[in-house]
């Protein structure tokens, strides 16, 4: 009875043990390379010999990596006077086609009012390596009243995302060994919420890496064109006023048609009460006829 007890209670122990070495690995990984890059200069403090040291020098020289280029995501801004606002959103379509981009947004507005202008505004997304070549072909359509460029590195956040993604991946691989070497119930129950919980970081990580990979793959540019001559509202062509006065003088015959027609229902459904009142009338009439001399 005792020994049918202890096996339970040594499995579980077993696999929390396995559990707590696999998450304490997994948290520590991320700064394993700079513990091994001081490991071999410990462990050759005891040697005498001047080439071990030297070469210990070198790797600890040789442990920081560095990126080959920044990895930047921008984003250009560009206002340009130009005479006809139609024309150039049909310049700027081409270009765009051009250049392999994308028309992810276009805001126009129609001058209203006097002194109005002719407005628009067109955002761009289009590979970063034909980002600046764009630019200039937009500057050409009319005058570049003002133009800006932000970038933003992210190389540290894509290599701590794909660090975190390796470590998380080397857990579920560990975590997936245990669960398949685990007998009891509870113990491949405890395992598969771990792995669950892994899995579900991993698609995080991984998400929010491609995300910021495609920031960097393809630049946004956002073009505001206005027009050169501030325009008042044209006046409305005759036919058109026309139109609008005849659709004016049939709706208004429409509303009072329906008015009459309403009216008569409402004179059916009271006659009961407006013939009795005329009888009434009628009668005090005729008795105020019969009294009078």
């Amino acid at each position: 009875m005792h020994a049918l007890t202890k096996l339970p209670r040594k499995s579980a122990l077993f696999v929390s043990a396995l559990l707590g070495g696999i998450i304490f690995t997994s948290c520590a990984s991320v700064s394993q390379p700079s513990n091994q890059s001081s490991a071999p200069t410990q462990a050759n403090q005891g040697a005498p010999s001047a080439e071990t040291a030297e070469n210990a020098s070198l790797k600890a020289e040789a442990a920081p990596v560095r990126r080959e280029r920044p990895q930047l995501i921008k984003k250009a801004a560009i206002t340009l006077i130009v005479n006809s606002v139609d024309k150039s959103i049909d310049a700027v379509s081409q270009i765009i086609n051009k250049q392999q981009g994308d028309l992810i947004g276009l805001k126009e507005q129609q001058p209203t009012k006097e002194n109005a202008r002719h407005t628009a505004s067109i955002q761009i997304r289009l590979p970063q390596n034909l980002l600046e070549p764009t630019l200039e072909e937009l500057a050409k359509l009319g005058t570049v009243e003002n133009r800006n460029i932000t970038a933003e590195d992210v190389g540290d956040r894509l290599v701590d995302f794909q660090a975190r993604l390796t470590n998380l991946r080397k857990t579920e691989a560990n975590l997936q060994k245990i669960m398949d070497r685990a007998g009891s119930v509870r113990d491949v129950l405890t395992v598969a919420q771990e792995l669950s919980n892994v899995r579900q970081s991993i698609e995080q990580i991984d998400a929010q890496l491609k995300n910021l990979q495609n920031q960097v793959a393809y630049s946004t540019i956002t073009l505001n064109l206005k027009a050169a001559m501030s325009s008042a509202s044209p006046q409305p062509a005759l036919g058109s006023q026309i139109q609008e006065t005849w659709n004016n003088s049939t709706y208004s015959f429409g509303t009072f048609t329906v008015g009459l027609l309403k009216l008569g229902i409402w004179l059916i459904v009271y006659s009961p009460y407006l013939l009795i009142l005329a009888a009434g009338v009628y009668s005090f009439t005729r008795w105020r006829r019969t009294q009078t001399p």
